[in-house]
């Protein structure tokens, strides 16, 4: 006997909270859970702020560095690439799949002071880190004095 995980479609479409309901819309891919056989998925992206850069990590695990493409056209960041499907574990004719594969496009507003010619991008443990340095000379913010 083995353990499968509880995945009931009535269940995936009964949510628990409203924040449950919004988490699933920016999540969840449509196509993965609509039934097309097109798969694609929403990597998981965190973002983290200092003085002197952005940081974007991209958890995007089983891909090598020219699986991606990272494009600026304007203010927008593209992130994108496809994680195909390689092997599958065959027992008694029961296959079992949880990670996503398929194609992804994350597209990110950058703010007006970054230094778009100075953008680094590396791959290293499942990780995509990309380094989004500030321009001093442009601020955001500033101060005006009343005369």
């Amino acid at each position: 006997m083995s353990l499968i995980k509880y995945n009931s479609v009535v269940n995936d479409f009964v949510p628990t909270s409203f924040g449950h309901v919004i988490d699933r819309f920016f999540n969840e891919s449509v196509a993965r859970t609509g039934g097309s056989t097109a798969y694609s998925f929403v990597p998981k992206v965190d973002v983290f702020e200092d003085e002197k850069a952005f940081e974007v990590q991209v958890a995007v695990p089983g891909m090598n560095k020219e699986d991606f493409k990272i494009d600026i056209n304007e203010d927008r960041l593209t992130i994108s690439g496809e994680r195909k499907y390689s092997k599958e574990k065959k027992e008694n004719n029961f296959r079992s799949i949880e990670t996503s594969y398929g194609s992804f496009s994350r597209t990110f507003t950058l703010p007006d002071n970054i230094d778009v010619n100075k953008i680094e991008a590396a791959y290293n443990n499942g990780i995509l880190e990309l380094t989004l340095p500030k321009d001093e000379k442009k601020m955001l913010k500033t101060s005006i004095r009343v005369k």
